[in-house]
């Protein structure tokens, strides 16, 4: 069955693909990942979480290339909205940033407000996100997440998910350009010309990510 992006929530696009790995994986190699899900659902929101008027500090990014920018030089003093995503190798930051690419950024574009992607992976893993999904919008690495440490973002897979990522072959320490196992909970924050946070979703579960009409209304509560 084809997922037209278009059309259908994030949700309901990441509860088919939750679907079809599940059909396809051999019996209980998923179970890390859900007994992870869970942990993460309960424990929820972190409770050092940036508040409402926090003034985002310039951080280094690097952009695709390899070049060095700053989240400051990257805004421009526009409004922006900043999407935290955990790397190329999940499934679910795809299906999202792929959304973002369809639905969200024509809408921002009407609005003159900036649209950037932000992982810890290195500028290869950007390079290759963008590429495999086709994104025209910027993705910059966010070495040693910096800037998501700011915004009190910041997880890590459990040991067992760890584990079962590897058998698939994914290595988060080598994907991440700092080494570490450290990514940032899927996060869409929404600062404004002066970088002050003033809208942020934050999601412990990865599977579940910022739907657009939400971040559509974020906006619209700034203006």
């Amino acid at each position: 069955m084809t997922i037209h992006t278009h059309d259908t929530s994030i949700a309901e696009q990441a509860q088919k693909l939750t679907a079809t790995m599940m059909s396809q994986a051999p019996a209980g190699a998923l179970s890390p990942f859900t007994a992870e899900q869970a942990a993460l659902r309960a424990a929820g929101v972190p409770a050092g979480l940036a508040p409402l008027g926090f003034m985002v500090p310039d951080m280094p990014l690097v952009d695709v290339n390899g070049q060095s920018t700053s989240l400051y030089a990257m805004t421009g003093g526009r409004t922006a909205v900043l999407v935290f995503y955990r790397g190329v190798w999940g499934p679910y930051c795809n299906l999202a940033l792929r959304t973002y690419q369809k639905r969200l950024l024509p809408q921002l574009a009407n609005r003159g407000v900036e649209l950037a992607g932000i992982s810890p992976q290195t500028f290869q893993g950007s390079l290759a996100m963008r590429q495999q999904n086709e994104l025209t919008f910027p993705v910059f690495s966010d070495v040693g997440n910096r800037l998501a440490a700011g915004l009190g973002i910041l997880t890590q897979p459990t040991p067992d998910a760890l584990a079962s990522l590897a058998r698939l072959g994914i290595d988060v320490a080598a994907a991440n350009a700092d080494g570490t196992v450290t990514v940032p909970m899927p996060t869409v924050a929404i600062i404004d010309g002066a970088h002050v946070l003033r809208w942020i979703s934050v999601h412990p579960d990865y599977t579940s990510r910022t739907e657009v009409p939400d971040i559509i209304a974020g906006l619209d509560a700034l203006t």
